[in-house]
């Protein structure tokens, strides 16, 4: 623009001394003053269209670095939403060799008549027939059987030593038949009455199964933890590192 400006003046100049007779030095003045204005109105349009210029690549600028930011967000996304995916389907795979463990033992047992849980409540002998009796239906895969016979036991001895293994073994029978709201009622209970109990970290990883089939994966995350956290040694711990770790 500096350039334009001497360009605009050095041609009047030169052009002035022919038409010297034409124009008085007050009209030279003033048409020097009027070039100059225009030479500065023309500087000025130029500085705005600059500015201008940087503004929007300013603007350019700034758009790209949250465009980026975003594409990292949402790789980021992406990438916890696939680790959540693959934690779900191991614990499903963990879940279905479960079910598998039960159904085939099914397979190869008809269903048998449910003993009664007879005798006397103070009869150590009667009791302990009938913890076996429920037992082996449970072992012979007699889930609905077994079931009504583990009930019966737990109201009958409701003090006995063997409640906690009859109280797991009925989550168990309730989980077998896909009762998982009933098996998370009685794995619950059986922790609030024996939390020091053996089969507490069965229990515990029963829970995080009916909640994970229950859709409820969030809860089933956080008892797992609960697990590794309170029983770090037990052999449910372990399986349930190898979940969460993935």
């Amino acid at each position: 623009m500096q350039k334009l400006r001497a360009l605009m003046l050095l041609g009047f100049c030169i052009a002035s001394p022919v038409q010297a007779g034409l124009f008085s030095d007050d009209d030279a003045r003033k048409s020097i003053q009027q070039v100059e204005a225009r030479v500065l109105v023309l500087e000025e349009q130029d500085k705005l269209q600059t500015k201008s210029i940087f503004d929007l690549q300013g603007q350019i600028d700034m758009l790209n670095g949250e465009l980026r930011k975003l594409r990292g967000q949402n790789e980021e996304t992406a990438h916890g939403l696939q680790d959540a995916e693959k934690r779900e389907k191991d614990f499903y795979v963990d879940l279905d060799t479960r079910l598998r463990h039960f159904e085939s033992q099914e397979v190869s047992v008809q269903p048998k008549a449910e003993p009664a849980v007879s005798g006397d409540p103070d009869d150590p002998a009667a009791e302990n027939r009938a913890i076996e009796a429920a037992y082996s239906l449970f072992k012979a895969a007699n889930y609905a059987n077994a079931a009504k016979a583990l009930q019966e036991f737990l109201k009958k001895y409701p003090a006995s030593v063997h409640v906690p293994n009859a109280a797991y073994w009925l989550g168990e029978t309730q989980f077998a038949l896909k009762d998982y709201k009933g098996a998370l009622v009685t794995y619950r209970a059986m922790l609030k009455a024996s939390p020091e109990a053996a089969r507490a970290p069965d229990v515990l990883f029963g829970i995080a199964g009916c909640q994970q089939e229950l859709k409820a994966v969030m809860q089933a995350a956080a008892t797992l933890k609960q697990l590794v956290s309170k029983y770090p040694d037990s052999a449910a711990a372990v399986k349930a590192k190898k979940i969460l770790a993935k």
